[in-house]
């Protein structure tokens, strides 16, 4: 079978179609069985139970075609099944699926490294590692850092998102579901304050980062400071724009003052913006960067890259796991990143975003409970407010929420007051199932108004 760009959709018709009520008969089943089986700390924002999946559809198990605006969490950017990321991971399954690197080593980790380095931004030397999740990547970044500067503060945004463990919880801003009932967290992880241009009464991103800069310099010592750490579009939080100068603002303080600056780009990476990632277009190169989600098409995997010298000052032996960089999910990454670059996804992203702001504002300009809409590229947001003024409606945004699931859209809220409708539709979607996934949306805001 030749394998061309184009082909992208696993042979899937292009429609929304439902043919039982949402969820239907087999998913109840089989919900009721995840409930008696998995823990119930697990939970499901949608009991579909998918079967098959491309372009830009969701299958159920009852038969259900879906269209999909959150690609698992900007993981399938390249879309489901994705026949460069299909035909990579069986080729590689059927040679080998493990060895551990540490242990033998294998060509594909060093390939995805390789492409890791020249993708980032920067042109300095550069080094890579790989592991299996963003949590991971963003401690292991931590490590690099203390090792690196011999210091042990970090400092983190309000409205950050960096992961569940231990220390990622301690840095991630937003307590329910993340945080609650979980700690004591890590010690030496300071929150200064984000640049939320919608809320933040008129100032401006650069006043934002003088803000946040005093508040380390003399609440914490920059001197003591090991890593600043900023997602430059916030995921979690509401799919935060900084304010024009911040994110560049806060890279210089850190360059000034001994401090290793780090994207977390782990949501906002690999043409998920319209560049590779999102620091360009802030004109930002930070000494490192954190990858997963998008980075190699479903397949568990996630990256630190960043400068040389300060990627090797860690000891042999310091980085590493027993599945990081697993040579099934390097395989998925290399086809990924062969496909963006063959079909110039960033160019995609861009033509995702013409298509949706003005649909949003259409519906906006209908339903001023719409506060604002941002993003870039594939990374789009609307903020739900009550009508004239910027209080939080997360009523409103469940109740949306809702009647898009129960008429075959895959929509996500998110946003530290829950009251943000965020969409990642995969670069694969078709124009029409776009402007159809919001068409029910437009049909949501009617029906709930």
């Amino acid at each position: 079978m030749t394998i061309t760009p184009e082909r992208t959709d696993n042979g899937i018709a292009q429609e929304r179609k439902l043919v039982t009520s949402i969820p239907g008969p087999a998913s109840v089943a089989l919900q009721a069985r995840k409930n008696a089986a998995v823990s119930g700390g697990v939970g499901v924002t949608l009991p579909v139970y998918i079967d098959r999946a491309g372009g830009g559809i969701l299958i159920d198990v009852d038969g259900n075609s879906l269209i999909d605006l959150g690609s698992g969490i900007a993981v399938t950017t390249v879309g489901n099944a994705n026949p460069y990321v299909s035909a990579n991971v069986a080729e590689q399954a059927a040679k080998l699926t493990h060895t551990c690197f540490m242990v033998t080593p294998y060509s594909g980790y060093v390939e995805v490294c390789e492409a890791l380095n020249r993708l980032t931004p920067g042109n300095h030397e550069k080094r890579s590692a790989l592991f299996n999740s963003g949590a991971e990547a963003v401690e292991n970044a931590v490590k690099v850092a203390r090792v690196y500067t011999k210091r042990t503060a970090v400092v983190v945004v309000e409205h950050g998102y960096h992961g569940r463990t231990n220390l990622t919880m301690g840095m991630t801003a937003k307590n329910m579901p993340y945080k609650e009932g979980f700690g004591p967290f890590a010690p030496e992880i300071y929150r200064v304050p984000a640049s939320y241009p919608y809320r933040d009464r008129g100032l401006s991103g650069e006043e934002m980062a003088t803000i946040a800069t005093t508040r380390i310099e003399k609440e914490i010592g920059a001197h003591n400071v090991a890593a600043i750490m900023i997602e430059p579009v916030q995921g979690e939080g509401g799919f935060i724009v900084p304010g024009q100068g911040y994110f560049a603002a806060m890279a210089k303080f850190a360059k000034d003052n001994g401090i290793v600056f780090i994207a977390d780009e782990i949501q906002s990476g690999f043409c998920r913006t319209g560049n590779w990632f999102a620091s360009e277009h802030e004109g930002v190169v930070p000494d490192l960067i954190t990858t997963a989600k998008g980075i190699a098409g479903g397949m568990p995997l996630a990256g630190l890259t960043g400068r040389a010298e300060i990627m090797d000052s860690v000891h042999a032996g310091g980085l590493g796991g027993t599945y990081g960089g697993n040579p099934v999910a390097c395989a998925g990454a290399l086809g990924a990143i062969r496909w963006m670059e063959e079909t110039d996804a960033n160019a995609r992203a861009r033509e995702i975003e013409a298509i949706m702001v003005p649909r949003l504002r259409e519906i906006q300009s209908a339903h001023p409970t719409i506060g604002e809409i941002r993003g870039r590229g594939a990374m789009i947001a609307i903020e739900l407010v009550k009508p004239g003024t910027i209080e939080p409606d997360a009523a409103r945004a469940a109740a949306l929420n809702k009647f898009c699931h129960e008429n075959g859209v895959i929509t996500l809220t998110t946003g530290t007051y829950g009251n943000v409708f965020r969409f990642l539709p995969p670069l694969t979607i078709s124009n029409e199932l776009l402007n159809e996934g919001l068409d029910v949306l437009a049909a949501a805001f009617e029906a709930t108004a």
